[in-house]
């Protein structure tokens, strides 16, 4: 397999100058999608022709700030500063076949700073055209089961939320006629978290906000560590069963929400709060009615300005309007919850197995490895 050794100025014609659309213009609807530099693929919509791509497709989108690589093969808007737009010479390269080449560069972060500076100075392995389709083909192959596993799992998120609501009827009309209570009423016990200094070395791990999820699941990615007097370890430390619940941060992450399925005894923060069940609750169920849409839009309306972060403290958390549904309906919706996460947990180990294959297949791909070759 023979490759030509490229600069970035031979395989990218130049791309007219368009004025991008600011970020607080974009709409949730529109003729047209925005791209930008973010990491969400689509990041808005708009109407305005003014700031519509108009030149040959398809290209390559560079984030300049965020290193996030596109490719887009239908018509768009080009979003804020640092959308990069680049258009392949097509005498020498194919659009897809640049994507997957800027991506195996594999281009380290220099913080909020500008990355294409970087990306002009690049050099590029690039073989004739006919073996680039062939070489795309298997990359593509390889990233659409990576995109239909996430897409499994996405299911799976909405699938658990779907069976609460069905479970549990909606909480605003109630109508499986459950009591209606407080958070308060099914509490045993609550506190905040140490607001000790913690470090990268320490007994206990230390769990932050940034280690709750959206979802309502853990992240023990990124942990720090700590040490606690031996008077402070019951008071500051979660065990498994315990509910996290983050009190504090902008209107739409308060209330993150999460059971601790882990038997490691950690420490946490003091913009947590430790929550434990008495009889009447599950706090697998505690947890599902939080980070349900109707539970966060009610954590939202609670939450107070100070020193312009939202909160909501452990009274306000206690007040708050819940069902109280049968010990047994509970029971049942924790067991469906765990079967789910059981099933998640290996979808994401097959996931990450899938990521893998596919860096493994682009480096081989752009070095031109004999072995690399199609899967039929």
């Amino acid at each position: 397999m023979k490759f030509k050794q490229l600069g970035f100025h031979e395989l990218v014609s130049k791309t007219p100058n368009i004025r991008g659309i600011p970020t607080n213009e974009y709409k949730s609807e529109g003729r047209y999608p925005v791209i930008d530099q973010g990491n969400k693929f689509i990041a808005g919509y708009s109407d305005n022709e003014n700031a519509l791509y108009k030149d040959t497709l398809p290209v390559v989108i560079f984030g300049d700030h965020t290193l996030s690589v596109k490719y887009l093969d239908f018509p768009f808007c080009v979003g804020a500063d640092g959308t990069q737009i680049l258009k392949p010479n097509t005498d020498v390269i194919i659009g897809k076949f640049l994507y997957y080449a800027i991506i195996n560069l594999n281009i380290q972060s220099l913080g909020y700073s500008r990355h294409f500076k970087v990306l002009k100075n690049s050099i590029f392995h690039v073989p004739e055209i006919e073996e680039q389709h062939r070489i795309v083909r298997i990359l593509d192959l390889a990233q659409s089961l990576i995109e239909k596993r996430k897409q499994a799992i996405a299911y799976l998120d909405d699938y658990i939320k779907a069976v609460f609501l069905d479970m549990f009827g909606d909480p605003v009309s109630n109508p499986k006629g459950w009591e209606v209570g407080k958070i308060g009423d099914l509490v045993s016990e609550i506190n905040y978290g140490t607001s000790a200094k913690a470090g990268s070395i320490g007994k206990f791990p230390y769990l932050r906000m940034n280690n709750i999820t959206y979802n309502g699941e853990f992240n023990l990615c990124d942990l720090k560590y700590i040490d606690l007097a031996e008077s402070d370890i019951d008071k500051y430390t979660v065990a498994k069963g315990d509910l996290l619940f983050n009190r504090t941060n902008s209107k739409e992450l308060v209330g993150k929400t999460a059971v601790v399925n882990f038997e490691t005894s950690m420490a946490f923060a003091g913009y947590l709060i430790r929550v434990r069940t008495n009889k009447k609750a599950i706090p697998e169920y505690i947890s599902g009615y939080l980070n349900s849409k109707h539970g966060k839009t009610t954590l939202m309306h609670m939450c107070k300005s100070i020193v312009g972060m939202a909160n909501i403290n452990a009274k306000e958390l206690q007040k708050m309007r819940i069902l109280i549904p049968s010990v047994e309906t509970q029971e049942l919706y924790k067991k469906i919850y765990h079967d789910m996460q059981s099933l998640k947990q290996k979808m994401q180990t097959q996931l990450r197995e899938l990521v893998s294959n596919f860096q493994v297949e682009l480096q081989r791909a752009f070095k031109g490895e004999e072995s690399f070759s199609d899967a039929a």
